[in-house]
């Protein structure tokens, strides 16, 4: 049997501008998972996730291809994933298994609501981490983000891909998306092998060192939010307001090289002050693509946060899901978790998780 997990991730800073080609973000890996698990079977297969119970699927193999007992079924990323992965396989000369796949998943809340760690990306990651080992097929971190990249992009056609970066690598990193039309043509014009093996356009991956003294708070609004569609709403609003989209692209680029540089020489006052900026260009953002990034109890998540020294803002699409707090660790944490708690934004306890080598 084989088993294993990816994590799920929180924005920090630089999001919208990033699913712009070579636009930078902040990310973060935390230690929340999806727990992907592989046994060998014999004629018929399956795929089953504690998220769809009711919706496990059934498969077999004819002439290579799975063939699926259910028509209807919410395992697209699951699926995407196998494909991508079987797809390489055959390029690498590895004969194709029959398997039961089983994914766990901590990333939602136990009533099932999504709390915004990218779960779609974790389920790709580890569904690929998963297979690679089952088909004993050669795999480093930069393999597997292109290959879950892939069948991520295949699946949802939009966003930056960030999320599976942090699945991927872990910690703390610094994102610069590659060009996504150029995949596209790419992939009609190279193997998998030479996909896997090329440099992207625009795409960068550093990982970052926080400050000893910088202390990530995460409180959750209770409100699930669709990335897809936000960043869809602002697609749409920013043709019409041309200049005033790339005025924002401009100033979150600088604003995310200088927080980088924060990074690099582990000042928190340096992170805060960028974070405080991205939080106004994000708001600025907002006043003409009308996407309700920061909801009224995101602001009072931040409020809060800078009543005890902290600096906050939305992650991620915003509209609902998570805020985040950059402090001083020395600061008056529990007052503030406290006040959070008291004011209907649940306080989560993850921390920041590393991936191995």
């Amino acid at each position: 049997m084989i088993s294993v997990k990816a994590p799920g991730k929180l924005y920090i800073a630089g999001e919208y501008a990033v699913v712009e080609t070579g636009f930078p973000a902040i990310i973060v890996a935390l230690d929340q998972f999806v727990t992907v698990t592989i046994r060998s079977a014999d004629q018929i297969g399956s795929i089953v996730s504690s998220q769809y119970q009711e919706n496990s699927i059934y498969w077999r193999r004819e002439e290579g291809e799975m063939v699926f007992d259910n028509r209807d079924n919410p395992f697209h990323y699951i699926l995407s994933a196998i494909k991508v992965t079987e797809d390489y396989a055959k390029t690498v000369g590895k004969d194709l298994g029959i398997y039961h796949l089983t994914v766990e998943s901590d990333l939602d809340s136990k009533d099932g609501r999504k709390y915004g760690l990218g779960s779609s990306a974790a389920v790709t990651v580890a569904t690929i981490k998963a297979l690679c080992e089952f088909y004993a097929l050669p795999v480093d971190h930069d393999k597997l983000f292109k290959l879950a990249a892939i069948a991520h992009f295949h699946v949802q056609g939009n966003g930056s891909l960030g999320d599976i970066a942090a699945s991927v690598y872990g910690g703390w990193i610094a994102y610069r998306s590659f060009d996504r039309d150029w995949l596209k043509l790419a992939e009609k014009s190279y193997n998998f092998a030479e996909l896997l093996d090329m440099d992207w356009p625009g795409l960068d991956i550093e990982l970052l060192t926080p400050p000893k003294s910088l202390k990530l708070l995460v409180g959750w609004t209770g409100s699930p939010a669709s990335t897809s569609h936000l960043v869809d709403r602002v697609a749409l609003n920013k043709a019409k307001r041309q200049q005033a989209y790339q005025d924002f692209l401009n100033n979150s680029q600088a604003c995310l090289k200088r927080m980088i540089a924060g990074f690099r020489s582990q000042d928190l006052h340096a992170i805060q002050t960028e974070i405080a900026i991205n939080r106004k260009l994000l708001n600025e953002l907002d006043q003409f693509t009308h996407a309700h990034i920061e909801t009224p109890l995101l602001t009072k998540l931040c409020d809060i946060a800078e009543e005890f020294g902290g600096i906050a803002k939305t992650s991620g699409a915003g509209g609902g899901d998570c805020g985040i707090a950059i402090i001083d660790s020395h600061k008056q944490l529990n007052q503030l978790i406290e006040k959070w708690a008291a004011n209907q934004i649940i306080p989560l306890s993850f921390n920041v998780h590393h991936v191995k080598e």
